[in-house]
């Protein structure tokens, strides 16, 4: 359905090929990605999930820690969660809100927001 509309708009070829209509000056584009497992992202695509959370967090008042990111990404063990957070924190997308703290009740914000 949603192919279907968004061929009639232009967006979308018949065989639901992308099609890129000419974007206006100043335009936003967005890019949406389909759901893959935590386990068959890269050391990238995890650092860009991380930081997406942390934005999504941010921006509705919630704390990004090792729970949050627990629960997001379906990680069972806290080992796992840490690691992505410490390659975030690596790779400069998101960084510690209180470096004093312990690691255990460290919180974190996107790189932008700190």
């Amino acid at each position: 359905m949603l192919a279907s509309y968004l061929g009639a708009m232009g967006y979308a070829h018949r065989r639901y090929f992308p099609l890129t209509p000419p974007a206006p000056p100043g335009a936003t584009r967005a890019t949406l990605f389909a759901h893959k497992p935590l386990s068959d992202l890269d050391k990238g695509e995890r650092i860009r999930a991380c930081y997406q959370h942390a934005c999504l967090c941010y921006v509705t008042s919630r704390p990004v820690n090792n729970a949050s990111v627990r629960e997001r990404f379906g990680i069972p063990d806290t080992v796992a969660a840490s690691r992505l957070l410490k390659e975030a924190v690596d790779g400069g997308m998101i960084t510690v809100r209180d470096a004093s703290v312990g690691t255990r009740s460290r919180t974190y914000l996107p790189f932008w927001a700190a």
